[in-house]
């Protein structure tokens, strides 16, 4: 071997993981868009710097405005990166500039989880993740196997996501997402409820959808009958979700 192959640094690479959210958008694509613009007003970072695979598979070859709907969703600043449930021949689609996309990857989807924002659990029991200081504003945490446990608080911009349920042992002031590997029975526990944006399994609410009397309360949250509701941990009044 030279002296100048010799000297060559070594390249260095590592994995990370990512959650991708997948959008499905739904026949009668006029209504389906005006609900998304609806969510979006109502939360507008909800889709920020998240990878996005559209799915298809709902869709027929001839739905009315099959052929806006890619770009319409990039004037929106939804990031795309997948394609998948439909064939990219098809004519309605064919002119789009499709993503290369993506192979493997978990049915749980991806957000991105910065090496150097994420705190490292302190405890691990079975699937659960457990963690003993604050979650700060930006920093993004992720479990797709079970639960997050939070002895602290959740900082405003901060975003917790667990397959399973989320318990914060101080205040939740950033985005909560439970149940993401669609498992409808997960729940929010918050020992001061102040959240951004709650969602389970694919039903969200936001911070301006929660009943003020819960505010600044032990409260929880789950799924009823499709619609979040949350409810003081002592009382049954509840208030509805959107999805």
């Amino acid at each position: 071997m030279s002296d100048e192959l010799r000297s060559l640094p070594k390249i260095r690479a590592r994995g990370r993981s990512f959650l991708a959210l997948v959008l499905s958008p739904e026949p009668g694509l006029s209504d389906w868009m005006a609900g998304l613009d609806a969510q979006i007003a109502r939360s507008a970072a909800f889709f920020a710097s998240k990878p996005v695979i559209l799915d298809l598979s709902l869709l027929g070859p001839d739905e009315p405005g099959l052929g806006k709907l890619y770009p319409a969703l990039l004037e929106r600043g939804i990031r795309i990166i997948a394609i998948e449930g439909a064939d990219p021949t098809t004519p309605a689609i064919a002119h789009w500039q499709w993503p290369a996309g993506l192979e493997g990857g978990r049915a749980s989807g991806a957000v991105d989880i910065p090496d150097d924002h994420v705190p490292v659990p302190e405890r691990i029991q079975g699937s659960s993740l457990i963690f003993e200081q604050p979650i700060r504003s930006g920093q993004t945490i992720v479990n797709p196997d079970g639960d997050i446990i939070i002895i602290g608080s959740v900082g405003s911009g901060a975003e917790v996501t667990a397959a399973g349920s989320i318990h914060v042992y101080g205040a939740l002031r950033g985005r909560a997402i439970a149940g993401m590997n669609g498992q409808p029975e997960a729940r929010i526990f918050a020992h001061d409820m102040r959240a951004e944006l709650l969602a389970i399994d694919g039903y969200y609410m936001t911070a301006e959808d929660i009943d003020p009397r819960f505010s600044g309360n032990p409260s929880q949250a789950m799924l009823n009958n499709d619609t979040i509701v949350v409810q003081p941990l002592s009382l049954r009044t509840a208030a509805p979700s959107r999805r």
